[in-house]
């Protein structure tokens, strides 16, 4: 039985992980819960698990973890707020079912400074992926790590198509059903950058050797290249409740997590490339991502702002990507790093971005 604090519990991955959570009763119980403004859902939630109250806010999500003993917190929150629970939960040595990919990127050598060996558990599916496809050789006969990208709703557009998509447009994934800023990050390519970052802080792969393929199908999840010439692949349906299951209890499988795919049909899966030409967000986070420092919470903050400004309808769906640009060109690096100094560079980022689409 491993004790578990969901964070983000209304949104989408926590939702579904408490799905895992009553259909497994034997394997987890549910003794925190942290949420942020849908109090009605979060409310019911806490009724349902036996639960006296919720901690609604970062801030109280930090407060209930350090309070609470628990075997696992399932950091499920999304956007930079998402830092402090992740390292309260890794102080107290519990494993960390990490979805808030925010914070690891933000936190960088912070959070892998803080985590012990075997604690930090990857909860998207694409580095639940490579987990499970590296457990097929050992780190120094890894030749790359390749993710996959669905391409989002506009793949195959051009640039001058994509100047004029709507924000309503934007939140369509055609195979996943998330929140509506990783679905608009999906939609720039900014999810598939933030996830090249933090495959390499995750594996301990160079840049150089970690590429990005286009799958529309959303089955295979990731690759794993070997230097033999293998490469091992984790394919399943494309349903967030397996890599969730896996981060609640890695190493071991929740039976039942997710259907299987059914071989007795048949199937076409295809890869391509991806055209940085007419996305650059995965070009321009590899860029950061090799400067290290501040510059990958530079690189978050600015989206964040610019996905809450098109989304609001106040800038183009091209403008987003140019923001981040603009921001990280004019960003410096600091001379030192901890994590006052990641603080102050993520609100300086977010208001260079704000002053940037301001003075458009």
């Amino acid at each position: 039985m491993r004790d578990v604090i969901i964070l983000g519990s209304t949104g989408s991955i926590g939702t579904q992980a408490l799905d895992i959570v009553r259909d497994n009763p034997d394997r987890f119980r549910i003794v925190g819960l942290g949420a942020g403004r849908n109090r009605e859902l979060a409310e019911a939630q806490a009724a349902e698990f036996g639960l006296t109250n919720v901690a609604f806010g970062a801030d109280d999500a930090v407060a209930l973890i350090e309070s609470t003993r628990a075997d696992v917190v399932l950091n499920g929150i999304t956007g930079a707020v998402g830092l402090a629970p992740t390292l309260a939960a890794l102080a107290t040595g519990a494993t960390l079912a990490l979805a808030n990919k925010e914070s690891l990127i933000i936190g960088g050598s912070l959070v892998k400074g803080a985590a012990k060996p075997g604690q930090l558990v990857p909860v998207d599916s694409e580095h639940s992926a490579l987990a499970q496809a590296l457990l097929a050789g050992t780190h120094a006969e890894v030749a790359k790590l390749i993710v996959t990208a669905s391409g989002g709703p506009f793949r195959g557009f051009s640039r001058d198509q994509l100047a004029g998509v709507t924000p309503a447009q934007a939140a369509k994934h055609p195979t996943w059903n998330m929140g509506s800023v990783i679905t608009t990050n999906s939609a720039t390519l900014v999810n598939k950058g933030l996830e090249v970052i933090e495959a390499h802080l995750l594996f301990d792969i160079p840049f150089d050797r970690i590429e990005v393929t286009v799958h529309a199908q959303s089955v295979v999840h990731s690759f794993v290249e070997f230097v033999d010439g293998s490469t091992m692949a984790q394919c399943s349906p494309p349903d967030m409740h397996l890599p969730i299951a896996l981060g609640l209890d890695w190493p071991n499988r929740v039976p039942g997590a997710t259907a299987a795919i059914d071989w007795s049909g048949s199937h076409a899966w295809t890869f391509e490339p991806l055209d940085e030409a007419v996305f650059p967000a995965v070009r321009l986070a590899r860029q950061v991502g090799v400067a290290g420092s501040t510059f990958p919470a530079v690189y978050n903050a600015a989206n964040e702002v610019a996905v809450e400004a098109f989304n609001a309808g106040y800038i183009g769906f091209l403008d987003i990507v140019e923001t981040i640009e603009r921001v990280v060109e004019a960003h410096e690096a600091p001379a030192q790093l901890d994590l006052e100094v990641l603080l102050a560079a993520d609100a300086w980022a977010r208001d260079s971005a704000k002053s940037f689409l301001s003075n458009r």
